[in-house]
């Protein structure tokens, strides 16, 4: 009993939690935040009300920005007490079949009149509604229900939603990386709870996010990350729990060689220390300039009374209270983010990573040749790529070095249909390409000899058997 009662809750919105706005086939990532203006498909509203409520919930905008569970519709549509025509050859669109006019439907909507009502206003001032066919007069309402229905569904963060939402709205941040591909992705890579993943990415933090929920909490994934710092926005979005982050590590790519040297503890520091020499230079240089300040101001102002200087000098504690816990915070955050760096190396110099996911913008040859040395041997790999010309040559390189098998380069190919009764087709639109695949998986080499003389030795040609001719 306790059990189903924390699944019931875990099912239910709560104060707090990422979720994402539907509506339509547009998608919108949100934290649910007390008094915070939400603004969503041109309307504003806030997520109070929906607090308590179940995930997959469609709520009404009402007046005020506040939201309503949407009252269960009787199964009657508008058109099932219409008639229907045979065929749309007498209908003529020239704009004057509507009785209504954009001023009439705004005092409708004053009036208070919700969507459904004035969809249903629509039809009953429509001349040519009732000469439609029945699947025409299905497309013109689900087409004003788009347009005059203020509902939104609110959903629970999944790998799917926040892959069909990034691809819909900012397809450039993920490398236009579609879903299904990140799907064959995280099957390739054979991503599952308890084993040890690298992920090399620049999709926002979509793939690190999608592999951290394949793994649910459960082994560990290392990061690893280009420039000053990993970049997780996408993670954020999923809103896992807080011991998920417990199993997520971070590493500089950039220390890669010298790690695999054994030189890193000598030669990559981290580059916050580089830094901060020259801010504690910096400090002393404005201490001895404000200390020179305050002498002068002494020296001109020594008539000033007693309460004065009780005041400066108070001042002068809090700035040095406020420069102490400014330099501890540093110093903390820095020891933080060491201990994660050697964490984090400690399990890379192991090299029996479990599989290797790459998904950037960058070149992927060199990553790749020098994160499969972390791998262990008979483990998959995966890289994406938008273009195919640069998995080709990874490919070309990969067989020449050898240390690899069964490799492939695949591309997706995604096409949705339309399925209702008696109009079965393919959609009109559909998404050009959803990018590349190159997946193999790592094979122990013999190292006594050379990558290039890997060759299988050919027997010896059989000598030709010669037969005594009479003469």
């Amino acid at each position: 009993m306790a059990d189903n009662g924390q699944e019931e809750s875990q099912c239910r919105i709560k104060e707090g939690d990422y979720v994402v706005l539907k509506r339509g086939d547009i998608f919108k990532a949100v934290q649910i935040q007390p008094k915070k203006k939400v603004i969503f498909e041109k309307q504003w509203f806030f997520l109070d009300n929906a607090v308590g409520h179940l995930y997959s919930t469609t709520f009404e905008i009402v007046s005020g920005g506040t939201l309503q569970p949407q009252r269960t519709k009787s199964t009657e549509s508008c058109s099932d007490s219409k008639e229907a025509g045979t065929d749309n050859r007498n209908i003529v669109d020239d704009g004057k079949s509507q009785k209504l006019t954009r001023d009439d439907i705004e005092m409708l909507k004053e009036q208070g009149l919700k969507g459904q009502e004035i969809i249903q206003q629509l039809i009953d001032n429509s001349s040519t509604f009732r000469d439609k066919t029945e699947y025409a007069q299905d497309k013109y309402i689900k087409k004003k229900k788009k347009k005059y229905e203020n509902t939104v569904t609110i959903l629970r963060p999944s790998c799917r939603i926040l892959a069909m939402m990034y691809h819909g709205r900012e397809p450039g941040k993920i490398c236009h990386l579609r879903y299904d591909t990140l799907a064959q992705m995280l099957t390739l890579g054979n991503i599952h709870a308890g084993s040890k993943v690298l992920v090399f990415e620049t999709c926002a933090g979509l793939v690190l996010g999608a592999v951290m929920e394949r793994m649910g909490g459960y082994g560990s994934v290392i990061q690893m990350y280009p420039g000053g710092g990993p970049v997780r926005a996408g993670v954020e979005s999923f809103g896992f729990p807080a011991h998920f982050h417990d199993t997520l590590h971070e590493f500089p790519i950039c220390h890669v060689n010298a790690l695999l040297a054994g030189t890193l503890h000598s030669t990559a520091k981290d580059p916050s220390t580089d830094e901060k020499q020259p801010n504690i230079v910096a400090d002393n240089a404005q201490n001895q300039l404000e200390a020179a300040q305050q002498g002068g101001a002494e020296e001109q102002s020594m008539e000033t009374s007693t309460g004065d200087d009780a005041d400066q000098d108070l001042e002068k504690k809090e700035k040095e209270k406020r420069r102490e816990a400014k330099a501890q915070e540093k110093k903390m955050k820095l020891e933080e983010k060491q201990k994660k760096l050697a964490a984090a190396a400690s399990l890379l110099a192991c090299r029996n990573a479990d599989g290797l996911v790459i998904a950037s913008r960058f070149h992927p040859c060199p990553v790749l040749m020098g994160l499969l040395k972390f791998l262990s041997p008979s483990r998959p790999f995966v890289v994406y790529s938008q273009y195919k010309e640069p998995l080709v040559e990874c490919y070309t390189k990969l067989k020449e070095c050898g240390g690899t098998v069964n490799l492939r380069l695949t591309d997706t190919w995604l096409r949705h249909y339309q399925v209702l009764p008696n109009r079965t087709h393919p959609l009109l639109l559909m998404s050009g390409g959803g990018g590349y695949l190159l997946s193999g998986t790592t094979v122990a080499m013999d190292h006594s000899k050379p990558a290039g003389s890997q060759q299988a030795e050919e027997p010896a040609p059989k000598r030709q058997k010669l037969t005594d001719t009479e003469g």
